[in-house]
């Protein structure tokens, strides 16, 4: 068992409002930086909470008890591949529940659209996660993300916890007379009502649905202008969550061991935590000394038969007598994901794109039984596999897409890196070991189409001198500008010549010798910038041939002569003699 913090009783108060000024005043000591006002409120530089971000005083949990195991001391590291499939080896700590860690990132992809200023990591959310709920109870979730059982913390009535009266009417915990902390991130219902989030998109805020919950936190540890690159603020935002330097110390513990590497696992197999902060270990020298055994006695208790005596038989069943089948458990039926025998590619088969591009054919995938039949409502996770700077439109690697009415799920779209070559994405059925679909995608070098100079001044020099202008070119690719295309220019002799010229115009390299092939690349807005062009001794007319990738070619006449000569007077003209008459 790892080791773990001490532990502490928490002391109830009297009323919330007492409870939330004792929170407020703990937070202001704990959190660095932190001030307190006149009421013993925190108060920080920054604090901008708006209508639907309201800051509660009992924090996001009520400071509801938490598991206080703490990470092994040995390092995640190496951690399986991405995109490898659901592997289970490596270190068992560092695997969290494939349902559970997409919820993660997805908040994270979207807090980082939303509140980018937060920087809001997701292997905080989990180590959160890992601390109030054991990552939903080892991700016993169904296929949308639901708790299969509802996770709820003890009620705050003031009896070793804060006092917390209902807020909800039972609603969330089913409780009328106090709150209980709610669902895998363990959110009372007062801070949920206006914290909780739709994260999985099917129309509801549920505080037991990992996607609500997790986007939920993540809206709560960003709000108050809070940048948890910052470590000042990274403590008041956790802090915040549950007002406690030994949770402090424990959910950073667990995010700086999920930084150096996680891996995915199959859903409900996740480790259990064992240790929670609302139980105190006796000590053994404590403990009660091992009660006597009773005398023998000879004289039987009234109702019991001497020691050695034959059980009495069971009165047979008389004839003719009804007798009651045992009850079978209720069945739980099949969710649409439990159906799910195979996934087939819905769309087409090739995907290619320039290095930059966006892939235009977007991959999707098709849910069967075993019978063929398609089946809608099942989560299909998309995943970029090997070594790639390819991602999904918002830089993701991982994808989960619920199929539709005709049971497809499509992916969003690919974002091409610079890394050129074959890249595999593979879907499978979130929490389900079923076959698969491969598919391939090609990212070639970026090309252009078209290429011309931008200018239209002849260009010409004078034996041994330089080339007065530049020469700049525009490339294109579909009447758009071609960025980062690389590009050959060459000085030929003529137009057929397929190797540069030994004579005639040069570049210098970065020893000053005449080169007369040069590589360079567009900048961003396809421009081609050649660098000074001088001649040698050799008169004549040459070419300047420049190539792209992709094809687009154009040649430009370099004309290297002497500097023409004034015209010299005939010296049998006298200039001062007027013409005869």
């Amino acid at each position: 068992m790892a080791a773990q913090f001490g532990r502490r009783l928490r002391k109830g108060v009297t009323t919330t409002a007492v409870a939330a000024a004792a929170v407020a005043a703990l937070a202001a000591s704990q959190a660095p930086g932190a001030t307190t006002d006149s009421a013993g409120g925190q108060t920080t530089s920054d604090a901008t909470s708006t209508p639907d971000e309201a800051t509660d005083g009992d924090g996001a949990t009520g400071d509801s008890p938490y598991y206080t195991d703490l990470p092994p001391l040995n390092s995640p590291n190496p951690s399986p591949s991405a995109g490898t499939g659901i592997d289970t080896s490596g270190v068992t700590e560092a695997g969290i529940p494939a349902t559970v860690l997409d919820a993660y990132k997805q908040a994270e992809a979207t807090l980082r659209e939303k509140k980018p200023g937060c920087n809001l990591p997701w292997q905080l959310l989990a180590a959160i996660g890992k601390v109030e709920s054991g990552q939903a109870r080892g991700g016993r979730v169904d296929a949308d993300g639901t708790t299969l059982s509802p996770i709820l913390g003890p009620q705050l009535d003031g009896n070793g916890f804060a006092l917390i009266k209902d807020t909800d009417d039972g609603a969330y915990d089913g409780n009328s007379t106090y709150d209980q902390a709610v669902g895998p991130m363990q959110f009372i219902p007062s801070t949920w009502a206006w914290a909780g989030r739709d994260g999985n998109g099917d129309g509801r805020e549920d505080p037991n649905n990992i996607y609500d919950a997790a986007l939920a936190a993540g809206h709560y540890l960003c709000r108050n202008g809070w940048d948890l690159s910052v470590q000042d603020d990274l403590d008041r935002a956790i802090l915040s969550y549950n007002n406690s330097t030994e949770y402090l110390n424990t959910v950073m513990s667990w995010l700086e061991y999920y930084r150096r590497g996680t891996h995915e696992i199959p859903d409900g197999t996740g480790t259990l935590p064992t240790d929670r902060s609302d139980r105190v270990t006796v000590p053994p020298s404590a403990s009660a000394a091992p009660k006597p055994k009773p005398e023998h006695s000879t004289t039987p208790k009234p109702g019991t038969k001497p020691p050695g005596s034959s059980p009495s038989p069971k009165p047979p069943t008389a004839p003719g007598t009804p007798t009651t089948p045992p009850t079978k458990p209720p069945t739980t039926p099949p969710t649409p994901t439990d159906t799910v025998d195979h996934l087939e590619n819905a769309g087409v088969a090739q995907f290619t794109a320039m290095a930059g591009d966006t892939f235009t054919e977007r991959m999707s995938a098709r849910a069967e039984t075993d019978a063929g039949r398609t089946v809608a409502k099942v989560r299909i996770r998309f995943t970029i596999a090997g070594d790639t700077d390819t991602t999904f439109t918002g830089g993701e690697r991982v994808a989960t897409v619920m199929t539709d009415s005709s049971g497809v799920a499509v992916a969003p779209a690919l974002q091409a890196g610079e890394q050129t070559g074959t890249v595999t994405v593979q879907a499978t059925v979130a929490g389900r070991t079923v076959k698969g679909v491969s598919y391939k995608a090609t990212v070639t070098e970026r090309a252009a189409d078209s290429l011309v100079r931008t200018g239209d001044t002849p260009l010409t020099c004078t034996p041994g001198g330089a080339f007065a202008d530049a020469v700049e070119l525009k490339a294109t690719y579909r009447g758009e500008a071609a960025d980062k295309v690389a590009a050959t220019a060459m000085i030929v002799d003529s137009v057929l010549a397929g190797t540069p010229s030994d004579k005639g115009p040069y570049f210098k390299d970065a020893d000053g010798n005449a080169v007369r092939t040069w590589s360079l690349t567009t900048d961003a807005n396809g421009l081609l910038k050649l660098p000074q062009l001088y001649a040698d001794d050799t008169e004549g007319t040459f070419l300047l041939r420049v190539t792209t990738t992709g094809g687009a070619t154009t040649t430009v006449a370099l004309t290297v002569k002497k500097a023409d000569e004034p015209e010299t007077p005939d010296p049998s003209t006298d200039p001062s003699e007027s013409p005869a008459a």
